[in-house]
């Protein structure tokens, strides 16, 4: 979604972003970073883990997550400089910086969602998803979709979107109705999937799968910490005492099945369950110089500016210079 400099200005002027006033203040202590995540993302896993051990004062900050219900409040919150950080993906960032901010990125994750069938399921590849009824979670622009479309297309001579019944709906809502039977297939988040793995499902193919077919070298990152460039030259400690927090909090849910019981609470996971997150998360921790990763976006921006076209990307063919931070480079 592309939030412009109005649109900000007309929120603020409801009173929407109002409510950070109060508990952000006006002035903050150097080392200070302000993230702002979904209460109950996945991300609060590594943010909780952060702060139960201590590494962001062990790292030189003091981290304050601020918690928001929807994606598109963070997105306001990063623009409107009411937090300095948030959790979105790089085409979002890449679009923002064509636009004119000048939104930057570090790498989260690599875990992508994937399409899900039945273990018994008949449909054993992707040709096999024909006239079949597929749930898409993320709508129609959905990036993992638009990913498994172009590999199918391509690869499978299958077209997706024409071929098939394709319903849109939440990430809750369509693993319910996959549970159920209501649907032959459904792709969904990394997490539902997860889940659903758990319950008796199995991966068809993922958005990572797709990715390598369509020219990736390795796992790209959908996700990254995001900030504006301005504030990392401006608070380089700051930042890299994050990154470092970060990367210390991986390693231990890496390393610590005894830390994900901890967390099991927080995610409401159990069991089974709480094992196939934890495998899938751990899969997904960013390993790769982050110049792999940048080049490897820039190959699927231009495979997805084609299947999306502007509605996904704007007016930009090619993404934008500067999407990956170069902060970690020096």
């Amino acid at each position: 979604m592309l939030i412009s400099r109005r649109t900000i200005l007309r929120l603020a002027a409801l009173g929407l972003t109002g409510v950070f006033a109060s508990r952000c203040g006006s002035g903050y202590a150097a080392g200070k970073v302000r993230i702002g995540v979904l209460k109950f993302g996945t991300v609060s896993w590594e943010l909780d883990t952060i702060k139960q051990h201590q590494l962001d004062t062990a790292n030189g900050i003091e981290l304050d997550v601020v918690n928001f219900a929807g994606e598109d409040a963070t997105n306001v919150a990063l623009l409107a400089g009411e937090v300095d950080m948030i959790v979105s993906d790089w085409l979002w960032v890449s679009r923002q910086r064509s636009s004119g901010e000048d939104l930057t990125l570090v790498p989260y994750s690599t875990a992508v969602g994937a399409i899900m069938v039945k273990q018994d399921s008949p449909i054993k590849i992707v040709s096999d998803l024909k006239e079949k009824k597929i749930g898409v979670a993320g709508g129609p622009i959905d990036k993992s979709w638009l990913l498994i479309q172009a590999m199918a297309k391509r690869d499978f001579e299958v077209d997706l979107p024409t071929e098939n019944d394709v319903v849109f709906g939440a990430p809750p809502l369509l693993a319910e109705k996959a549970m159920d039977g209501e649907l032959d297939a459904v792709l969904n988040f990394w997490h539902f999937c997860a889940r659903l793995e758990a319950n008796g499902f199995r991966r068809l193919v993922g958005a990572n799968e797709a990715a390598k077919a369509l020219g990736a070298t390795g796992p790209v990152s959908a996700l990254g910490y995001i900030f504006h460039e301005k504030w990392a030259q401006e608070n380089q400690a700051a930042a890299m005492g994050f990154v470092k927090a970060s990367t210390a909090a991986k390693q231990l849910l890496s390393q610590s099945d005894e830390e994900w019981l901890r967390l099991a609470p927080l995610m409401r996971a159990e069991g089974k369950e709480l094992e196939k997150l934890r495998d899938r998360y751990r899969e997904g921790i960013p390993t790769r110089p982050i110049a792999e990763e940048e080049a490897d976006a820039a190959k699927l921006y231009a495979v997805l500016a084609a299947v999306g076209g502007e509605k996904l990307v704007g007016e930009a063919r090619e993404m934008a210079p500067g999407t990956y931070w170069s902060g970690l480079t020096r």
